[in-house]
This record gives structure tokens, sequence and C-alpha cells, in this order.
């Protein structure tokens, strides 16, 4: 895909990707993050007037990687659906109709902290639960970034993001965060915000625009 970054990682091959997933080619699969879907509807439930369009918007994104990438799998590294509010039929719903579009993808759950609130999503919207770490590729893909005794570590949470600045300007990008034994990916969701990282000496970082990745090494 174009844009896209291949890196080792823990013996691993992954290919970063600019929409702010990985694939890991060997088992045809694409992992993303703290997907968030109604959180838009989580944030009128509060009395927020904000339009429902992000769940549409992130789905759309989704079938435009599967449309470009021979996949077989979607493993989502928790917080599929943002709270109790995202369980309401505007957002069920929409993900129900996504997955009949694409019942030969299987797709997976490693449950959130957000995902453990808002419920699991109906059965009818195809999606199978499992609790982190589970292990695939050798890698263990979990929610939280933590270390694990045996496997390179893939995980979410944290919406990690990197402040550029230049000439008394600044801006700041979602990235990829790896370091010697986790990888930490951005977001996948949109109006989800990131969180601005402090990597250490000898971290890669990616950012991405959405279309390109651009490396980082992290010295001392």
């Amino acid at each position: 895909l174009s844009g896209s970054v291949r890196v080792d990682a823990g013996g691993q091959n992954l290919q970063l990707l600019p929409q702010r997933a990985v694939l890991l080619p060997r088992s045809r699969t694409l992992v993303v993050a703290d997907v968030h879907l109604g959180k838009a509807a989580s944030f009128r439930a509060l009395g927020v007037p904000v339009p429902e369009t992000t769940t549409q918007a992130t789905l759309a994104r989704l079938t435009q990687l599967i449309q470009a990438l021979p996949l077989d799998r979607i493993v989502v590294l928790g917080d599929l659906l943002h709270g109790p509010a995202a369980q309401q039929p505007v957002v069920i719903d929409a993900l129900a109709g996504w997955r009949e579009q694409h019942p030969t993808i299987e797709m997976v759950l490693v449950r959130g902290n957000h995902d453990h609130r808002a419920g699991d999503p109906p059965g009818r919207c195809g999606v199978t639960i499992v609790a982190e770490p589970w292990l695939l590729d050798g890698l263990a893909l979990c929610h939280e970034p933590q270390n694990h005794e045996r496997h390179f570590v893939l995980a979410g949470h944290l919406h990690p993001a990197y402040r550029l600045r230049q000439r008394g300007q600044s801006l700041r990008l979602p990235c990829f965060w790896l370091g010697p034994s986790q990888a930490v990916l951005p977001a996948f969701g949109d109006f989800t915000g990131g969180f601005a990282v402090s990597p250490a000496a000898g971290d890669r970082i990616y950012l991405t625009d959405g279309e390109r990745l651009h490396g980082l090494s992290i010295r001392s």
C-alpha cells in the first residue's frame, strides 16, 4: 500500500500503514486500535450537539483497507465501542450492516477498558470477543501497553501522537510508537484525540499524515 513502511519488531514482519493500521502479511490480518464507534452518540447523550457522522466515516475507512489489501481477518485492539450510548440502533445497525457487506472477513475484538463499559456488541455484528493477550503470528495482541515474557506486544489505548517543533511552530500528528518489546498503534477512530508521547532513546516513531509515514529515530 502506498506510503506504508515495513519494520521488524521482535523478529516479526509488520507493515505500518498511514491509515493508522498494521498489516500482518503472514496471516493476512489487519490490526487497528481504539476505533471508538459511537463516540459522537455518547457526546449527544451528554447534551453536546455533535452530528453522528463518525461511525460511518470510520467504517468506510475500514472498507477502503479491505478493498486495497489481501485480508482474511481484522483485529481490533480494544475500544471498538466508545461507551454504553454506542449500543443504540444508529451505531449497532451501522456496524451490523457493515459486517453483512464483508462476511468473509473474520473480526476479532481484544476487549479494552471502553468495551467493558460499553458491553459487547450484539451477536448480529459478527465480532468474536477475546481477552488480552491474544496470541497471533508470534505477537501478543493487547489493548493496554505491557510487557510479555515471550512475545512482542502490539497495543493501543494511549492514542499516541508526537509533536514536531521547528522555528517556533509545532505540529502534532498521530504516530506509531515502537520500543524494544512493544509497539503502540495510533487510534484508528475519528474524533478520538491524541496523547503526546515521550519516547525513550532508541525508540522508533512513525508519524502519519494519512497518506505517508515519516520515521524518526529518538536519540539520547
